[in-house]
């Protein structure tokens, strides 16, 4: 992988605030990666110094090897979980909210 689109995964992942959640897509879309596994992978091999409980599935979920630990450590931050899942409508980060773009008017 290129160093730099490393780093840059880890800088987007770093700036997420406390009590603030993103998926790894957005994370993905952010720094440019071509795809969120990637994300994935950086966050596995070299996220130990990083936020990385702040990266969450795109249903608002924890993978299941990490739900436990991740679940506390936002729970301390504040975001509440319910069910084992991040209402990202409530807590998802400003920044990775995409807009929605206007749509032409239809025909209905």
């Amino acid at each position: 992988m290129d160093e730099q689109l490393h780093e840059m995964v880890r800088e987007v992942v770093r700036s997420i605030p406390r009590g603030r959640v993103a998926t790894y897509g957005d994370v993905a879309e952010l720094s440019r990666a071509p795809s969120p596994r990637l994300v994935g992978q950086v966050l596995n091999q070299d996220g130990h110094d990083l936020p990385w409980h702040r990266v969450l599935r795109a249903n608002g979920t924890c993978a299941p090897h990490i739900a436990d630990t991740q679940l506390q450590l936002l729970r301390e931050e504040g975001v509440a979980v319910v069910d084992g899942r991040v209402d990202l409508r409530a807590h998802r980060w400003e920044r990775a909210v995409r807009e929605k773009a206007e749509e032409p008017p239809g025909l209905w």
